[in-house]
């Protein structure tokens, strides 16, 4: 693991504690009972039941709906766009509960079966060219199904926790004695999660979560966004390796392809690592780059017939 996949894995299990704990923290969440929010602690009120009970006037519930509900919604919104312009799927693929769950998930069932999905029709290699080795052992299938029922479970719980008292929550689950509202929204979310984890989470990703779509829709209209980009100069090179950089997609895409057949790219960069190792072998330099700029549109404009004259540094191992 180098030092992007180091980073990667801590962003990502602080952002999935901080996921779970938020509630109990009152750092965030929705309070239904008392119809408002709850943020760092304090009620997010928008200032609307003030004003139907005459306690206070037009202009100040119009100031406090501009500044507590427009304003965060557009500055949250804007930022998300910015991100996603100049780098795609950042956070699904560096801070994404679900997708730590997904990329867990994956290397679990690799070892189960030899694929990272039921839909694969074929099993991985054993032992690959980037030196990754997996002897799948059914026993494994064991650690697959306690992942997905413990995940799915803490999921539905941490859920319910976002629109309800946490301490009512975790306390009437740790004393059994959960309402039949709750125990049935545990119940019913549980068996969704353990369904959607076992053989639909990467459909899920790629075509069911509205965050990640208009990531991506967003990315594809910058054709100078960062993009994994392929030297095709020497393409020859690929022609003694088993497709590693495939293999490590945690999305299953092509990383060798153009921008519009990475629609869902995370730009977690592991089919650049798993490249590296491959040539290093033979102290060559990796022919996958995170490319931007004019460097991007040989992925992002390759197309049609299209063939975009970029500068030959672009994959110059020595260029930051």
């Amino acid at each position: 693991m180098n030092s992007v996949q180091t980073q990667r894995l801590l962003w990502r299990a602080g952002f999935f504690i901080l996921f779970i704990l938020a509630p109990p923290l009152d750092i965030f969440r929705f309070d239904i009972p008392a119809n408002h929010f709850v943020i760092l602690g304090h009620a997010w009120t928008l200032g609307a039941s003030d004003f139907a009970h005459g306690d206070k006037g037009v202009i100040p519930t119009a100031s406090n709906m501009f500044l507590r509900g427009f304003l965060p919604v557009v500055s949250l919104i804007g930022i998300g766009i910015i991100i996603a312009w100049k780098w795609g799927r950042l956070y699904c693929g560096w801070l994404c509960p679900h997708f730590s769950v997904v990329a867990m998930i994956n290397s679990l069932m690799r070892r189960a079966s030899g694929k990272l999905s039921f839909w694969d029709k074929e099993t991985l290699p054993e032992l690959q060219c980037d030196g990754t080795q997996v002897k799948p052992n059914r026993i494994w299938w064991l650690a697959v199904g306690i992942a997905v029922l413990g995940f799915a479970f803490l999921w539905a719980v941490a859920l319910l926790t976002y629109l309800l008292p946490p301490k009512e929550i975790y306390s009437n689950l740790i004393h059994g004695q959960l309402t039949p509202n709750q125990l049935r929204f545990i119940a019913v979310a549980t068996i969704l999660l353990t369904l959607e984890f076992t053989v639909a989470r990467h459909l899920f990703c790629k075509y069911g979560c509205a965050v990640g779509i208009f990531q991506s829709l967003v990315w594809m209209g910058n054709k100078r966004g960062l993009v994994v980009g392929f030297d095709r100069s020497r393409a020859k090179s690929c022609s003694d390796c088993d497709a590693s950089c495939e293999h490590a997609c945690p999305m299953r895409l092509k990383p060798r392809s153009i921008k519009r057949k990475m629609f869902t790219c995370t730009q977690c960069m592991q089919c650049v690592e798993a490249c590296e190792k491959v040539q290093e072998g033979g102290d060559q330099p990796s022919l996958l780059r995170m490319l931007d700029g004019h460097c991007a549109l040989d992925v992002s404009d390759r197309d049609f017939g299209r063939r975009p004259d970029v500068p030959p540094d672009c994959f110059d191992c020595r260029k930051p």
